[in-house]
């Protein structure tokens, strides 16, 4: 049984700044490549960036220069730094792992979820 938590969405202004992060407890042997998504209502869930176990970053054209991903292996953990916040970043953001655990290998999990919007 894996499952990602995610916290840290809310409320902000265009221009505005948010971090989310999204954390593996339980027993974990190795996380690959995590990256986050995001599901804007009626469009299609999209890439926003990913990152590898050695920390190496590709993120999507929509958001370079403004969104940062960083992780810590120790704790099993990954972060979204966003800034310069646009309204048309408002969506569910989700995050996503290459987790391998001892009773069920290796497979992508995913969280659950946390709203992020952008209003003025």
């Amino acid at each position: 049984q894996v499952q990602l938590v995610e916290s840290g969405g809310g409320l902000v202004q265009p221009g505005g700044s948010l971090v989310l992060d999204c954390a593996a407890p339980g027993n974990i042997l190795r996380i690959d490549n995590m990256g986050w998504y995001r599901q804007a209502p009626g469009k299609q869930r999209e890439l926003v960036g990913t990152i590898t176990r050695g920390a190496n970053t590709n993120y999507a054209d929509s958001v370079k220069g403004r969104f940062t991903i960083s992780r810590d292996n120790t704790k099993n953990t990954v972060y979204l730094r966003m800034s310069s916040l646009k309204p048309e970043d408002a969506a569910v953001y989700y995050c996503n792992a290459d987790v391998t655990t001892r009773g069920s290998g290796r497979s992508a999990y995913w969280g659950q979820g946390t709203q992020v919007t952008v209003s003025a």
